[in-house]
């Protein structure tokens, strides 16, 4: 055994393995070796056995079971060892992976710098690809179309044996006219229309196969067709009215060139068949003319459309051989879809070749348009029979939800409601002030401006200043005759109440019914929402319907543990800890605050954006504090508080009249709603 001492650590290596013979070591001897990977410093070679006197560690000692377990084994390079790996197994990656294409491609292109075509094939190929070209060439040779495709595969010699299917069974052509005949909107003669319609009765009769190849003649002169060549007859009806319609729309919907995309212009031949000639579970005969990777074969059936075989990804290893451009095939049709929505409005499947056993990657759904017009997702995602995106179960039960009574009305009529008062209050005070004025013909002091109709002041209340709101209105909107006449009314009953000994009390007023109508209709609507609602769960549950549409909710472990959830407090705060107030952001809260506040004004609601309101509020403010600060100077209000001083046994009962202007008499001033002054706002009342 041969021992390796360094003045820190021990190592001792056991005798190397044999290597293959073309790479067997010259220099491994079982006496001595070369180290290659220490440095020659450190190395003391001694071919005696060396006892170990200290051990390398404070842990353990660095014995020989320690070393025998745990020593490099191998005493290759890497590189020898890889190259060893190649050697024996018989293959190496250079010389497998790249294809000689790929070769050349690695050692000579630049990053696709163009190489001149050199040899004379490669110039005459890429001469070909020109169909102008192509069809010269074919002119010149005498060939047809088909004969020179045929004359290609054969050049290629990749025409493999064609496919047996053994199991598919006999092929059944038939002319039938489409169930789905007329298209809608088009009218036709009933009476055409049943005799047409009797061949689908027809269909329902079982054949026995045997009777019928016995039975089977060539003979297609007697063949009852009369109401197959009905149809043909009205559907000639339909195209010539619809043909020019039906082009302009391809044009209009259908800018970029595709394939499959609607023939037009020069490309359309008279005679080419429309969509409603087609129907689910036609054989037609047709000619492959193009093939996309990602999307699948075209095929030309005599129609304004080409039909879709839809193949993709790596299924054309399978299919190449059989499937070729040029080809002649016969094809059923599998669906027939709405062109406006759908890419390829015709679906079909090869009958002969029949390749149906090499497709393994189906497409879940056809390809769709995204057309401008759809603003709602989910109604697309329904008309195209695709699943609805899932979200998270809110699990909010609608018909448990409580009822809606506050119609988004009633602020603006208590509003005008307490404007109305007031003038009545003051033409109590003043009755100069409206003697011989008609009250229809009153008008605003200056122009009534409706952006500048709130004005945020603040005033003193028991030395604390608190933030007041004024609300102006036009005298236009009020009804100031009806609201006298109530008033006059309210004061006969009054005094005749004072003469009997009574105390009078105003219930309700006007408006205040007013707006309980306009609550109570709220509540009605409501009400009956939850009815239909409620009737539509049990018709459901009795039938065994679902109740909401399959697939749209999801439980919230669909979407997986650590899915950002923003209604969980988990995510109150964010990565970094950054304090959020609530799970809407400030900015989306004042704007809800603002739309919620201009419902009553329709012009405001689409004329004026959120950051405009912002930015006039604040000028409102900023013009407005001045006004406050002469208005509730705070020695006025030293002066009020002398004459409250009694009410601060009971503080919390607040005393609205207080906030209004003191040269107004409150005695006959009605409470409505328990309120007196309606130029004060409780907005922030008893905030800090």
């Amino acid at each position: 055994m041969l021992s390796l001492q360094t003045h820190h650590h021990l190592f001792t290596f056991l005798p190397p393995k044999v290597l293959p013979k073309p790479y067997k070591s010259q220099h491994s001897t079982t006496k001595s070796f070369t180290l290659r990977f220490f440095p020659k410093t450190l190395l003391q070679l001694s071919s005696k056995n060396s006892s170990v006197n200290s051990f390398s560690s404070d842990e353990f000692p660095v014995d020989e079971t320690f070393l025998e377990s745990f020593a490099p084994k191998e005493k290759e390079s890497e590189d020898e060892a890889r190259r060893r790996n190649w050697i024996e197994r018989g293959w190496a990656p250079w010389e497998e992976i790249l294809t000689p294409e790929g070769d050349f491609a690695r050692k000579s292109l630049n990053e696709g710098e163009e190489v001149p075509l050199q040899t004379p094939e490669a110039l005459e190929a890429f001469r070909m690809l020109s169909p102008k070209y192509r069809k010269k060439k074919m002119e010149e040779m005498g060939l047809t179309e088909d004969d020179y495709y045929t004359k290609q595969f054969e050049m290629k010699g990749e025409i493999p044996e064609p496919l047996k299917t053994v199991w598919a069974g006999p092929l059944v052509v038939r002319h039938v006219p489409p169930r789905d005949w007329p298209p809608r909107g088009w009218e036709v003669d009933r009476k055409e229309l049943e005799f047409i319609r009797e061949a689908h009765k027809l269909q329902a009769i079982r054949v026995d196969l045997e009777q019928v190849e016995k039975e089977a003649t060539t003979n297609t002169e007697d063949l009852c067709l009369e109401r197959y060549k009905m149809f043909l007859k009205q559907y000639k009806e339909w195209v010539a009215a619809n043909k020019d319609r039906l082009e302009e729309e391809s044009y209009k919907y259908d800018q970029d060139y595709y394939p499959g995309r609607r023939k037009r212009g020069k490309d359309y031949k008279e005679g080419m068949y429309e969509l409603p000639f087609y129907y689910p579970g036609q054989i037609c005969a047709g000619k492959v003319t193009t093939l996309h990777l990602y999307q699948g074969a075209f095929v030309d059936i005599g129609g304004v459309y080409d039909g879709w075989v839809p193949i993709k990804r790596n299924d054309w290893y399978w299919i190449r051989h059989h499937i070729k451009v040029g080809m002649h095939v016969i094809v059923e049709i599998l669906a027939k879809r709405d062109p406006y929505r759908f890419r390829f409005p015709i679906e079909m499947r090869f009958v002969d070749p029949n390749i149906d056993h090499l497709i393994f990657h189906r497409f879940d759904f056809p390809p769709i348009f995204h057309r401008d017009e759809d603003t709602n997702p989910d109604e697309m995602r329904r008309d195209c029979g695709r699943p609805p995106n899932p979200i998270k179960d809110p699990g909010i039960k609608v018909e448990e939800e409580p009822l809606l009574s506050n119609h988004p009305y009633v602020e603006k009529l208590w509003q005008v409601h307490n404007a109305e008062q007031m003038i009545m209050d003051d033409m109590e005070a003043n009755p100069d002030k409206y003697k011989d004025k008609n009250l229809r013909e009153l008008t605003d002091d200056d122009e009534f401006d409706e952006e500048n109709s709130v004005e945020y002041t603040k005033v003193y209340y028991k030395k604390t200043l608190v933030p007041k709101m004024i609300l102006k209105t036009s005298v236009k909107e009020l009804d100031l005759e009806a609201a006298l006449a109530e008033r006059q009314f309210h004061n006969k009953l009054r005094k005749e109440a004072k003469e009997r000994g009574e105390k009078y009390k105003i219930t309700k007023l006007r408006r205040n019914i007013e707006m309980d109508e306009y609550d109570f209709i709220h509540w009605r609507r409501s009400f009956e929402e939850r009815e239909a609602l409620l009737r539509d769960i049990s018709c459901r549950r009795s039938l065994g319907l679902p109740l909401e549409e399959p697939g749209k909710f999801v439980d919230a472990s669909y979407f997986g543990k650590d899915e950002y959830d923003p209604s969980s407090p988990l995510y109150r705060y964010d990565y970094w800890g950054e304090p959020k107030n609530s799970e809407k952001s400030r900015q989306e809260r004042m704007t809800d605050a603002h739309n919620k506040s201009i419902v009553g004004k329709g012009t405001v609601w689409y004329q004026m954006s959120y950051e405009d309101a912002i930015k006039q509020r604040m000028q409102r403010e900023a013009r407005s504090k001045g006004v406050a600060q002469k208005e509730d100077d705070f020695d006025n209000y030293e002066e009020r508080e002398q004459d409250t001083d009694d009410d601060d046994d009971d503080y919390d009962d607040f005393v609205h009249s207080i906030l209004s202007d003191p040269s107004m008499s409150f005695s006959n001033q009605p409470i409505v709603n328990g309120t007196e002054s309606p130029r004060m706002s409780d907005e922030g009342m008893f905030e800090n």
